[in-house]
């Protein structure tokens, strides 16, 4: 099985973010293909790959497979090995059901803390609707580290769809300078300390400036 993953700028583009970790964290080989967001022809670089027009796309073999949502359950089909869904049947519902969330929602975070990994900017965003949206995030946090995350560091544990679905959640919090309790601290340095967040970031940090802060569009 050949995989190629398109994505957007590493320091903007939270959905590419989200299946490139799961990879990674795979351990599984894959070729990166990154289009920088709203540089030259960006569009028409995507159009080749997907109709829809947006990035992520996971390229296996000769078919694509769009939307962040999908490609991780396409690679809990694909490693089944690597329990990238819990095998408890209410663990496992819990998880795709934040993950779902995430995907769907938390679109007053996404508007007023753009993912910017190599900025700082604490304090900024807060607007009501973002502060309960946050509430909201942190709750699911403590929650599921206090009923499933016995077994390691991540929210169940040992690391699945919904660590990768809540990482640029990770990255926004520090960027914005969100206070934590100490459940979701110590959740955020975990995720943070993964090796495969350090060398995103790391690349990230030296990519060219764009506008494309606007990523959650796209």
């Amino acid at each position: 099985m050949q995989l190629k993953l398109v994505i957007g700028n590493k320091n903007y583009s939270s959905w590419s973010l989200r299946p490139w970790l799961v990879l990674k964290q795979l351990g599984v080989e894959f070729e990166e293909i990154l289009i920088p967001l709203f540089v030259g022809d960006w569009r028409q670089q995507i159009g080749q790959y997907t109709p829809a027009g947006k990035v992520p796309v996971l390229i296996c073999d000769h078919f694509a497979i769009w939307e962040s949502l999908a490609i991780m359950e396409f690679l809990v089909e694909q490693f089944p090995e690597a329990n990238l869904l819990p095998t408890d049947p209410a663990a496992r519902a819990m998880n795709r059901s934040i993950a779902a969330e995430m995907h769907a929602g938390f679109i007053n975070v996404r508007t007023h803390m753009p993912m910017n990994g190599r900025a700082r900017y604490p304090g900024m965003g807060r607007t009501i609707d973002v502060l309960k949206e946050i509430n909201r995030i942190t709750t699911i946090w403590r929650d599921c580290r206090n009923r499933y995350g016995s077994g390691g560091d991540l929210l169940f544990g040992h690391f699945t769809i919904a660590d990768a679905m809540y990482a640029p959640v990770v990255l926004r919090f520090v960027t914005y300078g969100v206070e934590l309790d100490p459940v979701c601290q110590a959740y955020l340095e975990a995720v943070l300390n993964l090796p495969a967040m350090q060398e995103w970031l790391a690349a990230g940090a030296i990519e060219p400036y764009t506008i494309a802060n606007y990523e959650y569009q796209v």
